[in-house]
């Protein structure tokens, strides 16, 4: 008989199990543990606008994303021609990923806690990329702050947005569930990462 294995579960989900959860209701005063928001996907998206005139650079960045996240990106192309841009529709010019499960929260755990930590003067996460209907958008500068980056192999440093998006309908919800997740959230009036 074969032996079953028991997947663990990733350190960020545990945690939104036990603690989260409990602290969101005690300070929303949802009426049952299935009404907590909690994150649905995490989508990291790469422009590169290099690709119009060199292909590796598309290339050189689906890679460095597909590393980053553990899982394969998908090339984006334009959906509208823009002539100053030399753009045509249809032509490749980024690429992204979508995470869900058990992947997102280990992308989370590592964005929160080895990524974020290796920006250069930190201080701290903007709080304005909420959209009005709970999700949230970070763009980081440098994507070598991942450690998953060979520093000497990357042709040029590209900057990448990740997106949060959760099941809450308001920011202040949205807010506190990230938060509680460690999200460095840096007071008003500073400047953003």
């Amino acid at each position: 008989m074969a032996k079953e294995t028991k997947k663990e579960l990733p350190r960020l989900l545990g945690r939104y199990k036990e603690e989260i959860r409990a602290g969101m209701i005690k300070k929303f005063g949802y009426k049952n543990f299935m009404q907590v928001p909690k994150i649905e996907k995490v989508s990291l998206n790469m422009g590169v606008g290099e690709a119009t005139q060199d292909a590796k650079f598309l290339e050189a960045a689906a890679a460095d994303l597909t590393a980053i996240a553990g899982q394969k990106a998908v090339i984006t192309k334009a959906k509208k021609a823009i002539s100053n841009f030399k753009l045509r529709a249809g032509m490749p010019i980024g690429c992204r990923v979508t995470l869900r499960g058990t992947t997102m929260y280990e992308f989370l755990d590592r964005f929160l806690n080895v990524a974020i930590p290796r920006v250069r003067d930190f201080r701290g996460i903007s709080d304005s990329g909420f959209d009005g209907r709970g999700n949230f958008t970070v763009g980081i500068k440098e994507h070598i702050i991942f450690p998953e980056i060979n520093y000497d192999k990357v042709l040029k440093i590209r900057g990448l947005n990740v997106t949060i998006v959760t099941t809450a309908t308001t920011d202040e919800e949205s807010y506190e569930l990230l938060r509680l997740f460690g999200m460095p959230f840096r007071k008003h009036g500073s400047e953003a990462i």
